[in-house]
This record gives structure tokens, sequence and C-alpha cells, in this order.
């Protein structure tokens, strides 16, 4: 990614009674996601979490998924006109409420 770019991270925190799938997210979830954002999403990730820190410490997240965009508006101007189709996909996967954040890629 460039420095500059706008990056959305959905963390989805690991928890007793938290159900998420992944071959939905993966598969089906972030595709769709893409395809509606359209040319303003510059590229999609998705990671599981493996572990924490320290040995044999538990990952904390479930998921995380990261989408980037060239600038601030291209993110609020194409996720806001869908984000009802893209929240209300949401209890397909998971039960978890996500931890968003919007960040700057400074390096």
């Amino acid at each position: 990614m460039k420095k500059g770019m706008i990056k959305l991270s959905a963390l989805y925190p690991k928890g007793e009674g938290k159900t998420f799938d992944m071959d939905y997210y993966r598969d089906r979830h972030i595709p769709m996601v893409a395809r509606l954002l359209g040319d303003a999403c510059k590229a999609a990730s998705v990671e599981t979490g493996l572990a924490g820190l320290g040995p044999d410490t538990p990952a904390p997240y479930a998921a995380c998924g990261h989408l980037y965009f060239d600038s601030m508006e291209d993110l609020q101007n194409s996720f806001g006109a869908n984000i009802e189709q893209i929240v209300g996909d949401v209890p397909n996967f998971t039960n978890i409420q996500p931890v968003v954040q919007i960040g700057e890629v400074v390096m």
C-alpha cells in the first residue's frame, strides 16, 4: 500500500459464544463489498487470527478485514452509498460486533 492511502479495518474480537464463518466472509462478503465499492476500493485483504504475542497466547481476533482507498472522500462516497447492504450481510457470517478503525497509511 502507498503512503497516504486510507485503510478501513474491521476487527472481529473472539469471545465466548461468538461465531465467525471465515469461508462466507472470504468468499462472499468481501467480494460483494469490493463489487459494491467499485473502483474506489483499491485493495482488500482478509486475515484469520492465529496467536497473540506471547507463547501459547490465543489470537484476540477471529478475523480482520481491510479495505484500501486513495482518499477519505472515496471511502465515504462509496461506503456510505452501500452501507445498508454491507451491514445487512454481517449476520450471514458472524454474531460479533466488529471494531472498526479508519486510518492513514504512513509507511
